[in-house]
């Protein structure tokens, strides 16, 4: 790792308490195993080429999140849902005509966001034509979308390339929220993340945000077990019969606004709202990962949310095109 990468980066929580200098240095050591390098990515990717190409990013989305603080969550699942197909290549944001693009598969319904992407593009293809990447905006969008919902604010290496294909049959092994344990620890394993990974990037993404009736009602129909009695009869008041998906609640119940470790807990009462989530605490290994994190002590939230960002970082580089593989689109909505 360059030296300029080890003075550039930073991780800083909104909250009373800051991350200690031993996870600082923890994650300093993690980014060195990744190998991030000159010719890949790397922080600052941008600052002779387009020096307010992070800002113009973190002005757009701050103003979406203040008119909508439900686009939070949002931007966060738009990373995950590029990057688990064709890689972090901003493949999902293409649209063709028809129905066969990347972003109408099963998989990625309700994926939203497109809007506040084509915003920052357009501002910074006005101010540095051809020059940042739509791969690279989602990245930056999804970080200062966490850090608007009181998040840790961290360092993004940059310098990806966008894709050329976008396909919806390329999207059928995307993680469900009908999925078992042992399918969940395979799907992440197969992009290179761990069960740690999948803990921290389930947790870490649904902290925030809200999911549609229709993904809850199958566990309500069946009486699912793992569901906390007094919750369910919670949830059946809230979701109509059949699942309606224009009704939404909250994915962190009395927390989804703000991104913390309460859904952990929930996870841990038999609150979690989608099954993907419960089955994290069914399992004994992932059980020991969730209650580690929930030790009471200042330090296992601070160990929480730098380890999201070790995910976070490790999940932004999967499958990244460099160098001269794919293009920079001119539109991210639409190969050159």
């Amino acid at each position: 790792m360059s030296r300029r990468i080890r003075e550039d980066i930073s991780i800083s929580l909104f909250g009373p308490k800051m991350i200690t200098v031993a996870l600082f240095l923890v994650l300093l050591y993690f980014l060195d195993q990744l190998g991030y390098s000159e010719a890949q990515l790397k922080f600052g990717f941008y600052s002779e080429t387009c020096p307010s190409a992070e800002s113009i990013v973190r002005d757009v989305v701050q103003h979406a999140v203040t008119n909508d603080p439900g686009k939070a969550a949002v931007l966060l699942r738009l990373q995950f849902h590029d990057c688990f197909v064709e890689g972090c290549d901003g493949s999902i944001l293409i649209k063709h005509d028809g129905n066969d693009d990347e972003r109408f598969a099963a998989g990625n319904a309700g994926v939203a966001g497109f809007d506040v992407i084509d915003e920052a593009k357009s501002e910074l293809e006005r101010l540095c034509p051809g020059i940042v990447s739509c791969a690279d905006i989602v990245a930056l969008a999804a970080r200062d979308a966490i850090a608007e919902a009181k998040g840790p604010f961290y360092e993004v290496p940059t310098g990806r390339r966008d894709g050329r294909i976008a396909n919806v049959g390329h999207a059928t092994n995307l993680p469900d929220v009908q999925d078992s344990i042992n399918t969940l620890k395979s799907k992440f394993r197969e992009k290179g993340l761990s069960d740690q990974d999948l803990v921290l990037l389930s947790a870490g993404a649904h902290t925030i945000g809200t999911t549609a009736c229709f993904f809850v009602i199958q566990r309500l129909d069946a009486r699912d077990p793992t569901i906390n009695p007094e919750f369910f009869q919670i949830l059946r008041s809230k979701c109509p019969q059949g699942g309606d998906v224009n009704v939404r609640i909250p994915l962190d119940w009395d927390s989804q606004f703000v991104f913390d470790d309460q859904i952990l807990q929930n996870i841990k009462n038999g609150r979690g709202v989608i099954l993907s989530d419960s089955v994290l605490y069914q399992d004994n290994s992932m059980k020991k990962i969730i209650d580690s994190y929930l030790e009471t002590n200042q330090s296992s939230k601070a160990n929480f949310a730098a380890d999201f960002v070790k995910a976070m970082v490790k999940m932004g580089a999967i499958g990244v095109k460099i160098g001269v593989e794919g293009e920079i689109r001119r539109l991210c909505s639409a190969t050159n």
